[in-house]
């Protein structure tokens, strides 16, 4: 009789083994195998981590394995698996690979098919065509669409991290719990005797160096030294946490009525302002999106204000970026007027200070909730709603979806939640932030995702004219290598532009993004479907860069640029000046975060930029879903176009004072996971 030698992997995480009884199905193209017991309780097989081999005798030949079916039954209380993978050896002694990936809960049977990616087009019998249908209806009432907030891009529909599926959960719910993470960072940086003094103000700017002084780091602590000083104000639009609202000026907006004789003494080559914004030499960040939102009303012994402020820039001689006015709200006026370096010293301090507070809000609401985690949130639900396993998309995107549902939902159950962390210490939370997301989705573009197109869009794209743009230059290195890995894959799968028009789950997952996430709205510009392998290539480009490169820029400098509370204050609590030659360091300092928020708001910088434990960075795929030895030659020669990457950056970064770093492949997380 013939017999197959099954081997059996078990995940290593915490709990990934059982004590349940597991039975075991083979079938094949000419039938199926009675089902066979693998593991009783208490044999310890399939324990953390283990690999289990079994010869499994079937009473004639199966002939080609196409699916495999295990089953759990429970034996004593609920013990659920994560199966890795299960290898079968047929009688003629060849080898299939059935990947799994999946844990298999309560008594629930799950059925894979060998490790071999085919499109739809490729499922020649009837039994591997079904297989399919059932696993997409399977997934789409698992994973269902829901609105959050009128106008956000569609999430997942759970109410909490424990109601979504089994397989998208964190191992560990401990590990990413929102307020256990707070409070124990600032346990760990020292600060948790002042978390509760809200109302309570600091003395002057070094008292802020009592929650500071324990936890410096180089460049926290070179942004401590150097905050003040305008070319590191400017610095930071280029290489900071926020590098993406810069543009290039050409033309004085007229709700900014800048004249020569303002900016005259800023300018260094003996020309005119126009003769300079001509040039290339002027620069704008426009913070309009603030105006008209509502300031945080959840704490009334303390008023909270938001400005929207408009600042004008300068590249000088030695080709840095320097401010060189400031006007604090969008309307021009005399209680609106326009502050200058060469105006009185605690004028020009505060006038930095408002615009780096609103540089935060945007940050934290639309660079990074809203154009990282949201939606590549929407990328993710779409995956699992319209690609089965095995087609070879889900295959190349599923690392880098992986924990990104589970990290918004408990966002949205404990951060940025009605009364959630968000509303304790920033000045857009208690709904502000909402407003914000919701006029932001205008600028959510398909072309904004594409990072070469937004960066040219922008004026930003010279190297000769913008020489210290490192977010620019490794952004670029990383698109093209992620673009070249992309190719690579869909010319083994896609040998032809016909081929990607009649992928009909292709077409369905790109449908699904447009008209769930992006709320179908034709001027986002994203593709209802795709007809050329060209078009493919770019759109998977989009989706991994966003969840794994675009996150990584302006997640993971969060503490460096926004521990030092006056570089990125969360809030303010007077108003913005109305007049020149009246701000003192007094009313500065009172304008500046309490006590109590200001340490809530280091619990949360300091958080948000730790990587997870045991992080998959960028072109690290230990679940071996592709099995093919032409998708395994792409992914080692997507690697080595990293390493060369991160070597470079790092050669750069020798000697530097303000290394930049935080698109260095091998500090680029696969996934949205934090």
């Amino acid at each position: 009789m013939p017999s197959y030698t099954v081997t059996v992997a078990t995940g290593s995480q915490w709990f990934a083994g059982t004590d349940d009884y597991v039975y075991l199905s083979l079938e094949g193209t000419s039938g199926c195998s009675e089902r066979h017991l693998l593991d009783k309780p208490f044999y310890n097989d399939f324990e953390r981590g283990a690999v289990d081999s079994y010869d499994v005798t079937v009473e004639e030949d199966l002939g080609e394995i196409q699916l495999i079916k295990i089953e759990k039954r429970k034996y004593w209380y609920q013990d659920d698996w994560y199966l890795k993978y299960i290898t079968v050896k047929t009688p003629m002694g060849d080898y299939l690979e059935f990947p799994c990936y999946r844990w298999i809960t309560d008594e629930k049977e799950i059925v894979l098919r060998d490790g071999r990616a085919k499109l739809s087009r490729d499922d020649k019998t009837q039994i591997l065509k079904q297989h399919r249908r059932k696993e997409l209806e399977t997934r789409q009432k698992m994973y269902r669409w829901k609105e959050w907030h009128p106008g956000f891009p569609l999430s997942i529909d759970a109410h909490s991290h424990s109601d979504l599926p089994r397989d998208i959960q964190f191992d560990n719910e401990k590990g990413i719990d929102f307020i256990l993470n707070y409070s124990k960072a600032m346990e760990n940086l020292y600060v948790n005797r002042f978390m509760h003094m809200f109302q309570s103000s600091w003395s002057d700017f070094a008292d802020f160096e009592r929650i500071f002084v324990r936890i410096s780091n180089t460049i926290s602590e070179y942004v401590m030294q150097h905050w003040k000083e305008d070319f590191m104000f400017g610095y930071q639009f280029l290489n900071g946490c926020n590098p993406v609202l810069i543009r290039r000026c050409t033309e004085i907006p007229k709700k900014l009525p800048v004249t020569m004789d303002m900016v005259e003494c800023s300018l260094e080559r003996n020309l005119t302002l126009e003769e300079e914004v001509k040039q290339g030499n002027i620069f704008i960040v426009d913070y309009e999106l603030l105006d008209g939102v509502d300031a945080n009303k959840t704490d009334p012994c303390t008023i909270q204000y938001l400005a929207a402020p408009i600042c004008l820039l300068y590249k000088n001689l030695e080709s840095k970026i320097v401010p060189i006015a400031i006007q604090l709200g969008q309307k021009p006026g005399p209680d609106n007027p326009i502050f200058l370096p060469s105006d009185a010293t605690y004028d020009w301090l505060l006038a930095k200070i408002w615009v780096r507070s609103s540089d935060f809000h945007m940050h934290q609401t639309v660079t990074h909730l809203l154009r990282t985690h949201l939606v590549s949130e929407v990328f993710s639900i779409a995956m699992f709603r319209q690609l089965p396993a095995v087609h070879p998309l889900f295959k190349l995107l599923v690392p880098h979806m992986r924990f990104t549902i589970a990290i918004n939902t408990k966002a949205r159950e404990q951060l940025i939640c009605e009364c959630g962390l968000f509303d304790k210490a920033n000045a857009t939370g208690g709904g502000g932030h909402v407003q914000m997301v919701q006029k932001a989705m205008k600028d959510l573009t398909y072309s904004s995702l594409c990072f070469p197109e937004e960066i040219k869009a922008k004026g930003m794209d010279s190297k000769e004219d913008i020489p210290y743009y490192y977010y620019r230059d490794d952004g670029i290195k990383v698109w093209e290598a992620v673009k070249s890995f992309a190719e690579d894959v869909i010319h083994i799968y896609y040998e032809s532009d016909e081929v990607v028009c009649e992928d009909v789950e292709l077409q369905a997952f790109v449908k699904d993004i447009y008209v769930y996430g992006m709320r179908g709205v034709k001027a986002s510009g994203f593709p209802k479907a795709i007809r050329t392998r060209e078009k493919l290539a770019e759109y998977l480009t989009v989706i991994i860069f966003t969840t794994s490169a675009q996150h990584a820029a302006v997640n993971f400098g969060q503490y460096d640029w926004c521990s030092w509370i006056p570089n990125a204050p969360p809030t303010m609590r007077r108003p913005p000046p109305t007049e020149k030659g009246t701000v003192t360091i007094e009313q500065i300092v009172e304008s500046l975060p309490d006590r109590g928020r200001s340490c809530w708001h280091l619990g949360a910088v300091w958080a948000l930029s730790q990587f997870q434990d045991n992080e998959l960075f960028l072109g690290m795929y230990p679940d071996e879903h592709f099995v093919e030895k032409p998708v395994k030659e792409a992914m080692a020669k997507f690697r080595k176009n990293l390493d060369e990457i991160v070597n470079a950056i790092t050669e750069r970064n020798k000697n530097k004072k303000l290394p930049y770093y935080y698109l260095s492949p091998d500090r680029i997380p696969n996934s949205v996971a934090v």
